[in-house]
Formats: C-alpha cells, structure tokens, sequence
C-alpha cells in the first residue's frame, strides 16, 4: 500500500515534527498488524514491533513479548520496518525512555523508540535516505502467489466482516458438500446394482480383483489374529504372535483383538509392535504442528511431555537427543514423512506391516510422520479458531514455515547432519515449492534425498472436470462468500466426529472416488474404513482457493511456472500434442537466436537435494510424466535425479496404499534412502540393503576420473 504517503512532507517539515510523524505513523502500521487493538494502552504485549522476513515474500510479526503472528502483505510488513528504522535513527539509545515492568506504553515506547512527546522536543534532521527508502517498492511478488488478505486485530466491524463470511459460508458450503455427496451416491448406483445383481446370479463380485487371493488370504489371517487375541487375552496368556515374537526376537504387538476403526495412529503402531509419541513444534510464524515420531518400544525410551513440547519459533540445531537402551549401538537414519492433501500422516500407518511408515521402521530408519498446519487440532501460539488471521495461509506458507520446522526438530531430535524426505501428493508440492530458489533454498543442504511419490507439480486432466471448473470461474470475493475466511467446510469435520466409522469410511471412499476418480482396486479392501479415519482435516479456505481458485495452479496447471512459461518451454522442447513446434518453427528460432537456455527459467539452483520420483501412470489428478520430462529435457540443470519409475496401472492413492505398493515401491525407497545416505559409517544398515553401493553424484564421479587420469599420466 501507499508506502510513500506524505513521504514529501517529512524533508520539508521541521526535525522534531517529522520525528512526531513518524513515530504517530508507527504507532498506526504496528496497531494494524498487532494481535489486538491497544486503546488505552491496554495489551501492550501484544503490539507488533517488527516484521521479520523469513524469505524476500513471507515477513511474519514479532510481537512485544517476542511472540510471532502469521505472514502479512510484504508492503505492510515493510513498512512497519521503514518507520521503526527512522525512528530508531532519529532517537539516540541513550536517550531512549525506559519503562519498568508493569507501566503501560504505546506502540513507539514498546519498539523501543521512547513516547511521541520526546520526539515532538528532540530535533534531529532526518537524512534523505529515509525518504527514499519509505517510497521504494516492495518485491514483486510471484504470480502463483498473490499477496494474501490483510486481516487487523479484532474491531467491531471485523466481527461483522467474520461472521457474514461464517454464516454465508456455512450454508452455502455445506449446499455444495451436498451436491457433491448427492452425485456421489448417484454416480454409484450402477456398481450398487451389478454387485447385488451378481449375489444374485451366484457369482463373487470380488472375483475380478487383481488381488483377491491375496485380500481374502489376509481378512481371514486377521480374524483368526482377532480370534486368538481375544481368547488368550481372557485366559490371560500371551497370544501365539506375542510368544512368535519373543521367541524370535521380533517385535511383540502390545494391542489386538476386533480392529475399533480409531484416528489413533499409536494403536496401530502398537499392533505391529511399535508405538508413537507425540512432538509439539512451533513454526515461524507461531502454528504449533505434530510430528509423530514411530519407535521400537524395545530399544529407545520415551521422552517426558516437557521434551516433546515446541521450544519456541526459532530453527534450531542441538546436541544429540537420541534415547537408545544401548547406546553402544549405531543409530537409525532419520526419515521424515509428509502427508497429502485433506490427509494427515496417519495414511502411511493403516495397512499393518505393509504400511510405508512401518515397513520403513523394522527396515532400519528412525521415522517422523510430520503434519501441516492446523490438521486435526488447530493450534497457534497467540491465534483462535475464529481469527482469520490463522486461516490465512496456502501451499507456501505450508512449505516455507511447516516443513522447514518439522525437518529442524527431527534435525535436533536426532543430532544428524541431514535426513531423509519422502512426501506423498500435497506433501510433494510444498516441498518442490519450498526448495525453489525464490523460496526456500537453503533446505535441500539438509536433505540427503527427495523421495516423491505421486508428485504433484502439474495438474492431469481432472481439474477440467465440472465442479473443479465451477470453483475456477467464481470471483475470489465470491469464493470467500461461498467457502469463507476460516477453515475450508469443517461440517466434514463434525460428521467425522459423529458418524460410525463403518459408514464414515465407505461414504468418504465414495465422495472422494467420486471427486478424484480413483478406486480401491489395488487396496485391502477390508482396511478401507481404516484408511479414511485420517481424512480429512482442517485446511484453510484460503489454501484450497490456491489448488482450486480462478488465480494460481488451477489457472495455470503448474505450481511454480506460469501457464503461458510452460507452453513455451513445450513447444521449444517439441513436445508431442497440439503444443509442439513443427521443425520450421524450431529452425527459425534457432536461427534467431531468441531460444533462452534451458536452464534460464529453472526452479532449483545448486542447493537443491538430489529427487527421486515415483509416478503413477494411471493418475488423473496430477501430470508426473510431465514433470519427468522437465529434468529430462535438461530445464533443471542444478537437480540430481537418483531414481525415476512409472507405474502404468497405480493411481493416485496407490503408492501409498496398494497391496503390492511393498515390492512396487517401498523397497525401492529404502534402497534410494540408503544409498544417498551422507553417514553410511555411523548408521546400522537397513534390513534389505546390505549390498546397495553408495550412490556418488556425476561431479564427484568426474573429479574422481580426471584424478585417476592425472595419477596415471603422472606415473
């Protein structure tokens, strides 16, 4: 906004009152970004005193008591810190005016400038620079990502402007979830009637299943598990698996019996014979966040809730907080994992042994199951459910702040150097955005590797569909009217909490096929209901009005490239279809001279980890081949790819929960995970990867050749 308002008037006013000015326009610009209003002095702490920029484009607020707000426009943010730096200038230290603990002070005196009276009757000339300064611009923001709204402290009109958008939203949201539920049902009437018309005729609708050997094999072991859990139990001895277990030295499940379908994903892990504790860590911008780290009960001690609470906004790196019964032994290489959209990490726990979460950790890894921002309990620092302000964020603060604390925990958690990334979906897209250059750079030198599944950096053909078209044409203000200003329809949420969990799995399955047009083929069936406990969760109106708004990716079918970008790197490429180059065309731009190098609109630059990418063919929500394409065609010269694979048949969900995900992929990311590994010699091998050769990346490989060469000329 006006940046240089009445910047003309400070060079021509007299010192004293140029100082008064700006320190009244100061005390204005930090009311409007503090967390309350502070008439009459009141809530002094909560004023905002500085603006602090994580990168060029997400400044967060510092409040008096060192608390932190949530990102505000750039120009807002700068400035509150033009004016605290002319104030600073102009007010020597030692003249500041000091105020004891339990005085009240405006605005001005809690930034440490002293009150407006001593600035009306100290003169000191302002320099020129401060006016320049004040009517410079801001950086230019990214087209994918416009500034979001500016919401104040609470004020009588906000709560109106709050309240409108809550009710308006809540009907006309909860219409909408009502259209989709209704088509959901209807679209379903055909399978409805073909399985109850092969009951009929004596045939086994299931028959047709790729793997219904396997699923019936697996539901009738699970019953007699449940069956033997439920008898030993009541004569008080230890189930068959428990003395299996201790007997073999494996791991003893410590729960069992009929599955209660829970959103619990330390019951889970205790079925399998591990368990799950809780971390609490606060971003940047003040969210607190879960991180879910899964353990083997039999070697690591639990950390008291004092340990596991956050330890406040700043990233941080410490000693090695690793509790092993045997310290002696070598420690397990961490691996953090990120969740997809409207899910939480409990998707990688559901499916037993077979879960990627799981399989990972009686592998050999130390797994972190981190979570995004609000998930099932919204949590902030200073922020209320009802603020907007802790509704006002989208896939870059998700990436920006979320991710960047949860590796920065795991980091000090375990006293490594670097850890391992693997992101399903969304998780993928806050990642890829996080490590762009104009981000987040400095994140992939903590990575050793980036495993992708499914990644979503491009949209596939179902962002053409119907409803997804309707929420692209309607105006933001519209959207906000529809869908609100606070959490993106949170009846899902209320009848998540009410409906029994057998008919919440099998509507949620229906609404979300119906949605995303995947289907159970390759799933157990018999763990579907499972599956959906951990979805949906609160995510921000404003978040899904990023995928699905008429402004950023579905406009543009990209997360980091503008629309028309992309196209011209097609048809420079010569891609097949309607976008590419006939040979004429591509001779005359060479003969021009006006193709840019490949590299001259990349994403990463040299700090980026090495990716490895898994693609499922059959998937219509996102377009992975053509993400593979860009590092094929060389448009990522800085990116190391370590891994690539397409699987024709896998949709969207598959390579986290199909039956045969295990050989497809999970043993595959514990080879890419392994052998990327940076400390190799002081970590314990995982199971399976005993023979898996370090990877070395081609520079390192050329240097070790033209050494070679050198010592044989030499010799």
């Amino acid at each position: 906004m006006g940046l240089s308002k009445d910047h003309h008037l400070v060079g021509s006013q007299p010192s004293g009152a140029g100082t008064a000015h700006t320190a009244v326009e100061f005390a204005q610009q930090a009311e409007k970004l503090s967390l309350q209003t502070t008439q009459d002095n009141e809530h002094a702490e909560t004023v905002a005193v500085e603006a602090k920029f994580i990168t060029p484009q997400d400044p967060v607020i510092v409040t008096a008591d060192g608390n932190r707000l949530p990102p505000v426009p750039v120009e807002q943010a700068y400035k509150l810190n033009i004016l605290k730096e002319e104030l600073n200038r102009d007010v020597p230290p030692e003249e500041v005016s000091q105020t004891d603990d339990n005085a009240q002070a405006s605005p001005s005196a809690i930034a440490g400038f002293g009150s407006p009276s001593y600035a009306e009757n100290k003169a000191k000339q302002k320099s020129t620079e401060g006016s320049l300064r004040r009517s410079m611009p801001p950086t230019n923001t990214h087209p994918l990502f416009p500034p979001l709204p500016l919401y104040g402290p609470p004020s009588l009109l906000r709560d109106i402007q709050c309240w409108t958008f809550r009710v308006s939203s809540f009907f006309l949201s909860a219409g909408f979830l009502g259209v989709i539920v209704l088509g959901a049902l209807f679209t379903n009437i055909p399978t409805v009637c073909m399985r109850i018309w092969k009951r009929l005729t004596l045939q086994n609708p299931d028959a047709q299943r790729p793997f219904y050997e396997e699923e019936t094999r697996r539901q009738n072991m699970r019953k007699e598990q449940e069956r033997s859990w439920k008898r030993r139990k009541s004569q008080g001895e230890k189930t068959p698996d428990q003395e299996r277990a201790r007997g073999n030295d494996e791991y003893v499940p410590t729960e069992g019996g009929p599955d209660p379908v829970i959103c619990d994903v330390g019951y889970y892990a205790r079925r399998v014979g591990l368990d799950i504790e809780e971390f609490q860590v606060q971003t940047e911008d003040g969210f607190i966040i879960d991180l879910w780290h899964v353990y083997d009960p039999r070697e690591y001690t639990r950390l008291d809730e004092q340990e596991r609470s956050y330890r406040g906004p700043e990233l941080f790196t410490g000693d090695d907080r690793k509790r092993l019964r045997d310290p002696s032994q070598k420690r397990k290489f961490p691996v953090l994992m990120m969740h997809g959209l409207l899910q939480s990490s409990g998707a990688y726990c559901v499916n037993d042994d077979d879960s990627l979460a799981f399989y990972l950790c009686k592998s050999g890894y130390d797994v972190w199951l981190g979570n995004n921002r609000c998930g099932f309990k919204p949590k902030h620092v200073l922020l209320d459910y009802s603020d907007p302000r802790m509704w006002c964020w989208n896939i870059r603060q998700m990436g920006v702040f979320d991710l960047s604390a949860l590796v920065s925990r795991v980091l000090f958690e375990t006293g490594f150097e670097k850890i391992g990334l693997i992101c399903h979906s969304q998780g993928t897209t806050e990642t890829f955005v996080a490590l762009a250059k104009e981000q987040r750079p400095e994140l992939g030198e903590k990575l050793t590797v980036f495993c992708a599944l499914a990644p979503a950096a491009y949209a596939g053909p179902l962002i053409g569909k119907m409803y997804f078209k309707f929420m692209r044409v309607i105006s933001p203000s519209l959207f906000r009217l529809m869908f609100g200003i606070h959490a993106f329809i949170p009846l899902m949420m209320t009848m998540h909490g009410i409906l029994p969990s057998g008919l919440y799995g099998w509507l949620g399955y229906t609404v979300f096929s119906f949605l995303f047009d995947w289907t159970d083929t390759r799933w157990d069936r018999g763990l579907r209901d499972r599956m959906f406990q951990f979805a949906p969760v609160y995510v921000s109106a404003e978040s899904m009005r990023w995928w699905l708004g008429r402004e950023c990716f579905a406009k543009h079918k990209c997360i980091l490239s503008t629309k028309e970008e992309w196209r011209s790197e097609e048809r420079e490429d010569g891609t097949d279809g309607p976008l590419a180059e006939t040979a004429s065309q591509r001779a005359v731009q060479t003969r021009d001279h006006h193709r840019k190098p490949k590299g001259a609109t990349a994403w990463y630059n040299e700090q980026v980890c090495p990716f490895a990418l898994w693609v499922a063919g059959n998937d219509d929500l996102v377009d992975g081949r053509k993400l593979l394409h860009r590092f094929e065609r060389g448009r990522e010269p800085h990116v190391r790819v370590v891994h690539t694979k397409v699987l024709p048949e896998y949709e969207h969900l598959d390579v986290i929960w199909a039956m045969d995900a295990v050989d497809q992929i999970f043993q595959e990311v514990r080879e890419v995970l392994w052998k990327t590994c940076n400390v190799r010699d002081k970590c314990r091998t995982p199971k399976g990867c005993e023979n898996v050769a370090a990877w070395i990346p081609d520079d390192a490989r050329a240097d070790d050749e033209d050494r070679e060469q050198s010592s044989s000329d030499s010799a």
